[in-house]
This record gives structure tokens, sequence and C-alpha cells, in this order.
């Protein structure tokens, strides 16, 4: 059977609701991970799928697995560190691809450095294609066109859940570097970090309420939002988490337990502390009737005509009926499988290696969330 799409990471939160939502517009699905028994379930109930076993460290068989799906599209929810690993199959499967983002800038730059490569070759690749980085790029596009300068740009994500009860919002590993890695963010043009929870501010957002908010690293926006808007002066930009008290007291405790730390060993094996955290936080089941609510948002200001300009860009991302067990992350899986669709149907077109703001069209894009339910607001005004 030849397939319409290749998800790799399939077996994963994100790859599942990648899967779901290709599934659901009609597509056929090649799942793609380490671990077939976590997506019996999928295979089962759809006739549209297949499983193959497919590790990145194995390039060989990795291109092989894609070239025999007869896929041309493959996304990539596997964890970032693998984003480059897995372009560089992709390209040598003749695939398009995408992927959900990586925080570790080297490899940012050799991804977004291969777009001669796929021009010759008119592959497409789209990096970050998630949340934020993701809508959050989008809705940086879109907003820009409305500014001949722009001086500040702030982007974050901020939620809650109906029930104060800790459930595990996305990767615990990347949570934990974002409470305790440096923080990255670029002030009168000039790269500076700071200590994330030293950063920490109380503010309001639409659908969720007031809570804490700091910057983080770990997120690409600071690189790739100031090369788009380069030319429009852009001289700040600062990238913010916004956690509920709840939570946030408890992967503070995490983290004073020392489960972000380093490795430790027992009985002559080495244990990674955030690894053993996210096995066992699996054990955690979602209370029933628990819901969460985002707000996903990017704040710009400069200037238009001469006079001073603002404008505040919102996605809020409800509970969907179906999805309860995804949670917020529907909105990472939902626009990584948009984007894919987009690609597969001629609304992106131009070969290279780029970023969500540079090729993905705003207003279909925009549309496509509506209809999931994620709805776009511009200076409080719904606008899809």
């Amino acid at each position: 059977m030849r397939y319409d799409f290749v998800v790799i990471g399939a077996t994963g939160m994100q790859g599942k609701i990648v899967t779901k939502d290709l599934l659901k517009s009609n597509y056929s699905v090649l799942l793609c991970g380490r671990d077939k028994s976590r997506i019996e379930d999928t295979l089962r109930r759809n006739k549209n799928t297949a499983f193959a076993y497919l590790d990145l460290r194995d390039k060989s068989k990795s291109i092989s697995t894609i070239k025999n799906s007869g896929a041309k599209i493959v996304i990539n929810c596997a964890d970032g560190d693998w984003n480059l690993n897995a372009l560089e199959i992709c390209t040598a499967a003749n695939a398009h691809s995408i992927d959900l983002g990586t925080g570790i800038m080297s490899m940012l730059r050799k991804q977004l450095a291969m777009k001669k490569t796929l021009a010759k070759k008119g592959l497409i690749h789209i990096t970050g294609c998630g949340s934020v980085p993701g809508i959050g790029n989008v809705m940086l596009n879109y907003a820009s066109q409305k500014f001949d300068t722009v001086d500040s740009v702030k982007v974050g994500f901020a939620w809650d859940s109906n029930m104060k009860k800790f459930v595990v919002p996305f990767s615990i590993s990347s949570i934990l570097q974002e409470f305790t890695v440096d923080a990255p963010y670029l002030h009168h043009h000039k790269t500076r970090t700071i200590k994330p929870m030293n950063s920490v501010v109380r503010c309001y957002h639409r659908a969720v309420g007031r809570e804490n908010q700091f910057k983080v690293g770990h997120h690409p926006e600071a690189y790739t939002f100031h090369k788009f808007l380069e030319r429009k002066g852009i001289k700040n930009v600062e990238f913010y988490a916004g956690f509920p008290d709840h939570s946030m007291r408890a992967i503070l405790l995490m983290i004073e337990l020392g489960f972000g730390g380093k490795p430790i060993e027992i009985q002559g094996v080495k244990i990674e502390p955030d690894m053993f955290l996210t096995e066992l936080l699996k054990r955690i089941e979602m209370p029933k009737g628990y819901q969460e609510v985002e707000n996903l948002w990017v704040t710009l200001e400069g200037k238009y005509g001469g006079k001073k300009h603002k404008i505040l860009m919102e996605c809020i991302v409800p509970p969907l009926l179906g999805w309860e067990s995804a949670g917020c992350n529907i909105d990472t899986g939902m626009p990584a499988s948009i984007m894919a669709q987009m690609i597969h149907n001629g609304f992106i077109k131009k070969a290279g290696s780029w970023s969500p703001e540079e090729i993905v069209p705003p207003e279909p894009f925009f549309t496509q969330l509506g209809n999931r339910c994620m709805h776009v607001f511009e200076n409080g005004k719904k606008i899809n």
C-alpha cells in the first residue's frame, strides 16, 4: 500500500495527535516508531494505516522505509535532538518534511542552511510547526505586514486547567529545561541571557487569567523572528512560558529533588533523572473530567505611518470533544498536520528550508485552525 504521509515518532503524544488529525482528514498514514504496542488501537481501528519500525540512528534503513512507503511528505514528531538526522534522511529519500522545532541553535542553523540543497531537489522543509514555534510564527507574519518598522516582539504561551491536579502538560524533559536553562533573549540587537526564575512576572491572558510567566530558552523564536524581521529593524525579542500555580509548584519541587540534574549511577548503571521521571510520570492518569485551555500569544510593537503601533495576536485553544486525553497538546500536533496538508494540497510550494513565518500563508492556515475550534484574535477581534 502507498501512503499519503509518514509520521516519525508516531508512538508518542504528538505523533498520535498528528496521525489522528490526518486520518480524520481522510488520508493514509504510515506510522513509524520504536514501540508498536503504544498504537495498536489506532492500527486496529483504521485500515489506512500500518506500522514500520524506524530508528533515526539507522539512516540507511530509515531512507528505505520512507521510499518504500510511497509518501511524499514526512512529519517528524521525534525529539528535537534528531531533527537534523531526520531532515538528512528525508532529503535522501526525496520527501518533503516538517518537524516540531528545536532549541538547539547550531542544529537549527544547519537545517536552514540546507535551503539551496533542498531547492535544487524541489523539496520543502519547514522546522518548528507546532504551537510556539508554529502558530506563533504564522501570527507574527500576519501582524508584521501591518507595520513599517518593528522594534520589539514578545511571544509565549499560558495555560491552565479546570482541576488543580498535576498532569504533565508536554515533555517533562523540555519543561525542566525551560525552568533551569539560561534563557536567551534579544535586547537592543544583542543576545543576553537570564535565569528563568529571575524573570518571573505575574500577567493576565485571555481565557487563562492571571498567572506567573517567565523567560525561557529551548525555543528558536529569538533567532528566527530576528532573522525574519531584520529588514524592519527588530531590536528586541523575548519568549515567555506561563504555568498555573499548581503545576509550577510541582515542577519546582521535582527540580529541587534533583530530577533535572546530572546522571546518577546505581549498581553500575547510569540513569538520566529526567528520563526516569518521564517514565514514572506516565503512570499518572488524567483525572476524569480534567480539561485544559491555552493561550498562544505574540505582541508586536513598532510604527506604522509614522505613529506608534501595537498588535496583540492570540490563539485560544479550548478543550475539544474527543481529544480529552491530549489536553493542550492538540495545538502542537494539529498545526503540524495542517502544514503538512498544505504542502500536500499545494498551498505551500516554494522549495527550500524554512521557518513557518517565512513560508506558511496565514489566512488559509488560520481557517484550518478555526475548523478545529482554535480561534485567532487580533487585538481582541476574532479573525478566523
